[in-house]
């Protein structure tokens, strides 16, 4: 069957090249970093009617975005630091990404269990859940468990030395779509006037006066390179900013530390809702929860002294750490290191306040301003919007022109209803689909017809796989069984025996030849075999 002509979208591959010659434009802003910041900054600046161009050296959601705990959360333990403005911004995000992202930003219940003998008492956990639940007028409220309700909620948890369990409600996404999906809505509302390109590397900057106007940039794909200016440029590469203060010659502001997730299959690690508890060893926050079909259990924190230019990988330590929290509250499901489905590790730029414990330094957002750079770093996932607002804050008190932000400013466009298709897919397939879609998900659904059948083992459909190969700027199979869609990590294979199973429906798509399909399931292989894989 031959794929009819899809639908019309800023990110087809094919407007690349198209792309490159409109660089040379007068720009009001330049955006370095295709993460959740970057697409935050895009989103807002293209609903104040601003030009602005976001430049990412990889692929978009490739670095911090894309490895992350996969929350929408407030962070309860914010409360216990006293960092109430933070944990408050937090909440009131995750209820407006619920409202507005359904779908792709979904409910997550969490079971906190209390045992004798641990630092913080049940009376503490109440005081700071009843704190939690009221940070926003539509957070929810918090329960206590019995022992009875725990059995149900999380089979297999220990209960010997169980006080009492409660629980609450966060949210959880697939992290990489969502940056996805703040870009893509951004570029739909921008009238053309926003645009977002990945495999550009920001080579130096252009100044004038000592002040920086403008980026060189090279294309990665192809090597050609220009120059760009802008009004203001801003730095939002967020562990990596550092690396571009460096080329006007200032010192490191930041802490890069690494967060590390372990992935098990759902039949051998099954829950059913979150499960949130201190670690044995040092009380710090460990949760497994469902995700995708499978489970993950995260996370590390720990110092990440290994170069910036190589992928972060998983080091045997904190794969023993957290598997050793697991055995502990799971000590009947006899988990092992061969159990592991998949892992993946993330790094998380904090500024540095020379903090002995890592988890010690704040997870707050920073703004400043170098001789016409302007740096935003820090924050979380949950409150994008909030650090996109506070970045254009400060460009317009650079320049006085430009629009004042607004905090409440929607960033992204709410789900549409799919009701056409309720004979084709299920419910939850639908408001899956619509979330991570938005208005292209009726076309995605027409488009191949034959192939709405379910992958097995994931919540995708190979039409959707297909789509993406045509429609979402996929210039490397990891992109696409990466990003796009969380292949990876949810196979055990990695996707390598789906990737040859569609591989004339993908090579069609992509528009590649033999020895290109080669080159590219070669690349893929090696990157997941060396991050995602245990050796």
């Amino acid at each position: 069957m031959i794929d009819p002509e899809p639908i019309v979208s800023p990110w087809r591959r094919d407007g690349r090249e198209e792309l490159w010659k409109r660089l040379s434009g007068d720009w009001d802003l330049i955006v370095i970093g295709g993460g959740i910041t970057g697409a935050g900054i895009l989103a807002l600046g293209s609903r104040m009617k601003l030009k602005v161009l976001l430049l990412e050296r990889g692929d978009f959601a490739s670095g911090t975005s894309g490895r992350s705990s996969k929350l929408v959360h407030g962070g309860l333990r914010y409360l216990k630091r006293m960092e109430l403005k933070l944990a408050r911004g937090s909440v009131q995000e995750r209820q407006y990404l619920l409202r507005t992202a359904s779908g792709l930003v979904e409910p997550l219940g969490f079971v906190y269990p209390v045992y004798k003998g641990e630092p913080i008492g049940p009376w503490l956990v109440e005081m700071g859940l009843g704190i939690y639940t009221h940070l926003a007028k539509d957070a929810g409220d918090y329960r206590k468990l019995e022992a009875v309700d725990i059995v149900m909620l999380a089979p297999g948890l220990l209960r010997e030395g169980l006080l009492r369990g409660y629980y609450y409600r966060d949210a959880q996404t697939d992290d990489a779509r969502l940056v996805f999906k703040v870009i893509q809505d951004a570029l739909a509302a921008s009238e053309e006037r926003c645009f977002a390109l990945q495999y550009a590397r920001v080579t130096d900057f252009i100044t004038e006066e000592s002040r920086v106007v403008g980026v060189q940039v090279r294309d990665e794909e192809d090597g050609k390179e220009t120059q760009v200016r802008a009004r203001l440029v801003i730095n939002a590469t967020g562990v990596w900013a550092d690396g571009l203060r460096a080329k006007m010659g200032r010192k490191k502001k930041l802490r890069p530390l690494r967060g590390s997730h372990l992935f098990f299959d759902a039949h051998r690690f099954p829950v059913y809702q979150a499960i949130a508890f201190g670690h044995p060893d040092d009380d710090r926050p460990v949760f497994a929860y469902p995700w995708q079909g499978v489970t993950l259990v995260g996370t590390t924190d720990l110092d990440h002294p290994s170069s910036l230019e190589e992928e972060p990988q998983i080091e045997m330590a904190e794969v023993h750490y957290l598997l050793h929290g697991i055995q502990t509250r799971f000590p009947d499901l006899a988990l092992k290191t061969r159990d592991i489905l998949s892992v993946q590790s993330g790094l998380r730029p904090v500024i540095d306040t020379g903090r002995e414990n890592p988890s010690d330094e704040s997870r707050d957002d920073a703004v400043w301003e170098e001789d016409g750079l302007l740096t935003v770093t820090g924050g979380k996932l949950t409150t994008f919007r909030l650090v996109a607002a506070d970045a254009l804050l400060e460009a317009h008190r650079l320049h006085r022109d430009l629009p004042t932000p607004s905090w409440d400013t929607e960033v992204v466009s709410r789900t549409p209803a799919l009701s056409d298709f309720e004979e084709c897919i299920e419910a939850r397939q639908r408001r899956r689909i619509a979330g991570r879609y938005g208005n292209a998900a009726s076309s995605l659904l027409r488009s191949r017809p034959d192939r709405l059948r379910p992958v097995p083992k994931t919540p995708y459909l190979e039409a959707e796989i297909l789509w993406s190969a045509r429609n979402e700027t996929v210039l490397h199979l990891d992109d696409l069984f990466l990003r796009r869609f969380r292949l990876g990590i949810l196979l055990p294979d990695g996707g390598l025996s789906l990737m040859d199973r569609m591989k004339e429906d993908l090579q069609r798509a992509l528009d590649w030849e033999e020895p290109r399909w080669t080159e590219e399931r070669d690349r893929y292989r090696e990157i997941r075999r060396r991050c995602h894989e245990l050796e």
